[in-house]
């Protein structure tokens, strides 16, 4: 096995939380299975197809072991991870550090040897791991590295993706747990608010990200606009100039892009902006370098994202979080480029893809509510 070598960008995929709740079916994962394909997100990075929580029966068999709802899956579990494998994609599935799961389900607490070698036998890849119904007594911090051994010796590679919510000081201790992602804020909701109070909450924990593991912002919204059956999740929906922002955060900040819409009905522009692909290169950098804010004079609600490249590059984000459209200026220098070097920085933007030439000493796009441009960039003689 080499599980040291999972993760070295932070995983992309699909999950069935956001929008179909505990509605879904092993019908409904083999159709989504093909969309990832057919629809080029596989082609654009997306290899994991994960299940969510609710696939179980509410009791254990006999032995111990989790038993798949029949009426859901009545191949079981490893057919539909063949079948997800049959595609070119890798299965994910999930369960929960406590005695339940956050549906009431039964939990891995004290089965996790068994489980993870049932998740092997099965065929699954990737690991979701929540943090409800543990005893009160247990840290999660010993339950995770509990998890993580047993996955180990489980004789297959599987990524285990940390659903912590950010507690107990968990960017202390996670990447020594063995876990690959973290989760590190409350669950999303499809609303303004919730992407921009995620976001906000973990720039000051950027410098925790890296390859092997990742600050995992929670799943995207993207493309849901209000529809999921996720009475938690889906609020009101977004604009896409919200969505597309929502993503370029995700991606600036090294965030794990776990797609939540039915990709079966995506719209184009949702389709847009979850391949663009100059946006995922960015996130999927092999340096994988955490960005850093700048914040604008004047304007609280306006500030700028830099990352730097492993190609020499930099990118950069102008986001404005305010109800107004804004100028959200960039002075070089801020960055350490002082307009006596002679230089300035060549622009291409990641939104239409075009080459602008060299912008000398700042740049002050003017950017949408709630909206953001993002640049890739590189120093050049002045």
């Amino acid at each position: 096995m080499k599980t040291d070598m999972m993760a070295q960008t932070p995983p992309m995929g699909w999950n069935s939380w956001n929008t179909f709740f505990d509605q879904y079916d092993e019908k409904l994962i083999f159709d989504t299975a093909d969309a990832m394909v057919e629809q080029g997100l596989l082609a654009a990075g997306y290899e994991y197809l994960i299940i969510d929580d609710c696939w179980s029966m509410r009791e254990r068999d006999a032995a111990g072991k989790l038993v798949p709802n029949p009426e859901k899956f009545p191949g079981g579990i490893k057919a539909v991870a063949d079948y997800v494998h049959s595609k070119g994609l890798k299965f994910g599935i999930y369960s929960c550090c406590g005695v339940r799961t956050c549906a009431g389900y039964p939990g891995s607490f004290e089965h996790e040897f068994s489980d993870a070698a049932q998740f092997a036998g099965w065929g699954v890849d990737y690991l979701k791991y929540d943090n409800c119904y543990r005893p009160r007594t247990m840290t999660s911090s010993m339950l995770y590295r509990r998890m993580s051994m047993a996955l180990r010796q489980s004789g297959r590679d599987i990524l285990l993706a940390a659903c912590q919510w950010g507690t107990e000081d968990v960017h202390q201790w996670i990447r020594s747990s063995g876990a690959h992602t973290f989760r590190s804020t409350i669950d999303i909701q499809d609303a303004w608010k919730s992407i921009e109070a995620i976001a906000s909450s973990q720039m000051e924990n950027q410098c925790f990200n890296g390859p092997g593991c990742f600050n995992d912002m929670d799943m995207l919204v993207v493309g849901m606009y209000g529809k999921g059956l996720n009475p938690e999740t889906s609020i009101g929906g977004c604009s896409d100039e919200e969505y597309q922002t929502h993503f370029a955060l995700w991606a600036m900040m090294n965030s794990p892009l776990i797609i939540g819409c039915d990709i079966r009905n995506m719209s184009e522009k949702t389709k847009e902006i979850l391949t663009n692909p100059d946006i995922i290169a960015l996130n999927q950098d092999p340096e994988c370098r955490s960005c850093y804010r700048i914040d604008v004079y004047g304007n609280p609600d306006t500030f700028v994202l830099v990352k730097p490249l492993s190609d020499g590059n930099y990118a950069l984000g102008f986001f404005n979080f305010s109800d107004v459209a804004a100028k959200v200026s960039l002075d070089f220098w801020d960055m350490g480029l002082s307009c006596a070097f002679g230089q300035g920085m060549r622009f291409h933007d990641c939104f239409t893809h075009e080459d602008m030439g060299i912008q000398k000493e700042f740049f002050a796009p003017t950017v949408a509510s709630h909206g953001c441009r993002v640049y890739r960039c590189s120093i050049a003689e002045d």
